[in-house]
């Protein structure tokens, strides 16, 4: 899978440095390499992070090997998307839905 440069890998360590304390809103997909629905959010997520670039971040959590912060975060069904800004979750989408949705979340947090 190609990612794109404007695209973080996220991890429970670094989660805190990335997210909660950007300066920029954050969309955090949080995902699994078996999960068909996330495969196909996928590049979505990627034409996003490109799209956005400068304006917000854009990054990846795998739940498999990150559980404490899907944990932190109630995260039960994959893919879930949250926008953060300020460290605080702005908007919240489950599950494979249309990339307009997810830009219409990002538009009304920035």
């Amino acid at each position: 899978m190609a990612a794109s440069e404007n695209l973080l890998t996220l991890s429970d360590g670094t989660f805190d440095a990335d997210v909660l304390k950007s300066d920029v809103p954050v969309l955090v997909d949080f995902w699994a390499p078996w999960c068909g629905p996330c495969r196909a959010i996928g590049p979505i997520v990627e034409e996003i992070a490109d799209a956005y670039a400068g304006k917000i971040k854009v990054g990846k959590m795998n739940v498999d090997e990150n559980t404490k912060v899907a944990s932190q975060f109630q995260v039960t069904a994959i893919p879930t998307l949250l926008l953060f800004n300020g460290g605080q979750v702005a908007q919240q989408i489950i599950g494979a839905v249309a990339k307009a949705k997810i830009i219409e979340a990002i538009d009304n947090v920035t």
